[in-house]
């Protein structure tokens, strides 16, 4: 297989009116993804994610909006597919610190990943990595890393083959040894995520890239999210925080990854600089992409 087919390159969500000029037309109606997907080669799907309500109310992908997606790209292009949250939550969210944990019942139900998978199904060659995102799982959520892995493996063991599973784990003292030879000996990916109050992904990558499984996802958020927010009222068309050093380092990372002939996905938030579409720019020149 060819480098390039090996390195997919888009952004987190696709959906910006700030990208017009950018990445898009100024015409009043236009299909964002179609003329998103006429740039890039990927895009990040968060909107599925946030599933899990009040009462144990679980929502999934309506089949309507994942037909209009599917017909919306072209051949070859990849969605990487966040989880639903109804699925990686321990416990509802509570923004209370001290208020009783609520457990959450869906948490890796085999039974409700079948239903996402049958709602996504209409996508078919287009579904890329599937990406279990858990938040911090403190001791009240979770016991230990050990516990969290063995419930991960009995999971594991009830989907379906045919699909890319990827780990985001938010926990820094997860990532190590024990945790990436699991994800190894399952054939799990491991999402690099830059940002959130993790370690340097740079620092993490050199420590474990003996350890990797396929897909390899680069995850690139920013340290800082309302801060940036602020400074570009939420106009995402132009660099405020420019972060070139650890795209230089991105570069070999990335070029690492592929000489070890890994699939590599790059997913780039506007939060990382101010707009991923300028980051994608600085990434394919000093990667020497068209």
């Amino acid at each position: 297989m060819e480098t390039k087919h090996l390195l997919k390159i888009g952004t987190c969500s696709w959906k910006y009116d700030s990208w017009r000029g950018l990445v898009y037309s100024q015409d009043n109606e236009i299909n964002f993804l179609k003329e998103y997907s006429a740039h890039f080669q990927t895009v990040e799907v968060d909107q599925w994610f946030w599933s899990l309500f009040k009462g144990n109310t679980v929502v999934l992908p309506k089949t309507k909006v994942v037909r209009e997606y599917a017909t919306s790209v072209p051949p070859g292009f990849t969605f990487s597919i966040k989880v639903p949250n109804s699925i990686t939550l321990t416990h509802h969210y509570n923004k209370q610190k001290n208020a009783t944990l609520v457990p959450n019942p869906y948490f890796l139900s085999t039974e409700l990943m079948g239903k996402f998978l049958q709602a996504l199904e209409p996508l078919g060659d287009h579904i890329g990595p599937l990406m279990f995102q858990f938040e911090y799982l403190n001791k009240n959520k979770m016991a230990s890393m050990g516990h969290f892995l063995e419930m991960f493996h009995v999971f594991h063991n009830g989907l379906p083959e045919g699909y890319q599973y990827c780990i985001e784990i938010r926990n820094p003292n997860y990532l190590k040894n024990e945790y990436f030879d699991f994800l190894a000996e399952h054939h799990l990916g491991h999402v690099f995520l830059q940002g959130y109050y993790m370690p340097s992904i740079f620092e993490l990558y050199e420590k474990f890239k003996g350890q990797l499984s396929d897909p390899v996802v680069l995850r690139l958020h920013g340290l800082d999210r309302q801060g940036i927010e602020e400074q570009t009222n939420n106009v995402w068309d132009k660099i405020v925080d420019p972060r070139d050093d650890e795209i230089l380092s991105l570069k070999s990372i990335v070029n690492d990854l592929l000489e070890r002939h890994h699939q590599v996905f790059v997913n780039v938030n506007n939060h990382y600089e101010g707009s991923a579409p300028r980051t994608i720019e600085k990434i394919k020149a000093l990667l020497q992409l068209g």
